[in-house]
């Protein structure tokens, strides 16, 4: 089962993992571009949506590079099945979460969805894995019957900013008790533009939540 869950190549260079390492090995795992803006206090990332929706906190565990580790990573983890990613870095950020002062108040934990037809034909939402370890992290409720994606789109994260803010009707809510007056986190695989994570923080809000932060694996 763990050969599995944990293949024995890594996940960055597809060379041979050894003993004692997990999903990347030792050189990639050095490689990796860290941002981590809750560990440096950089507001890059916050930064990104001011003017645009209020944002209470906001982080990313790595940099995005085109045809960089990162997107390599990202690559596997959406389009070859390699879910382990995610729940690799959930746990990663996750435990960093736990320990930030400014994370403890959050009330829930909520991934951006993808719609239920890419979903059906993917068989699994690449964020999942990586919410729900930083739920666990967190111990707060992981919650994913409330955000839900209603038109379905070509992958974005190439797309040119001004073509990314006609989407705002892509996400509705449900089951708006369960976020009433509560502070999300919401979480996300990449922030790019940071159009998506815009959009779905504004319908969060519209429908009664009191406050928004974000984490994602990376950042471009």
């Amino acid at each position: 089962m763990l050969n599995v869950l944990f293949p024995k190549c890594c996940n960055g260079c597809s060379g041979k993992l050894v003993s004692g390492e997990i999903v990347l090995c030792t050189k990639c795992l050095h490689d990796l571009p860290l941002l981590a803006h809750h560990k440096t206090g950089s507001t890059a990332m916050k930064d990104v949506f001011f003017g645009r929706v209020a944002v209470e906190n906001a982080t990313a565990l790595l940099k995005f590079h085109k045809k960089g580790l990162t997107q390599q990573l990202l690559h596997n983890l959406k389009y070859r099945g390699r879910e382990q990613i995610g729940v690799y870095f959930g746990k990663w950020l996750g435990t960093e979460l736990a320990e930030t002062k400014l994370y403890q108040n959050v009330s829930c934990i909520i991934p951006v969805p993808i719609h239920k037809l890419k979903k059906r034909k993917r068989g699994y939402n690449q964020v999942t894995g990586f919410a729900r370890e930083i739920a666990e992290a967190l111990e707060k409720p992981f919650i994913e019957d409330v955000l839900l994606k209603t038109n379905k789109t070509t992958s974005q994260v190439f797309k040119q900013r001004l073509t990314r803010f006609g989407n705002e009707e892509l996400f509705s809510v449900t089951n708006q008790q369960k976020i009433m007056g509560k502070h999300i986190l919401l979480v996300d695989d990449i922030v790019t533009t940071g159009a998506t994570l815009e959009n779905c923080s504004n319908k969060l809000l519209a429908a009664g939540a009191s406050k928004i932060s974000l984490a994602t694996i990376a950042m471009a």
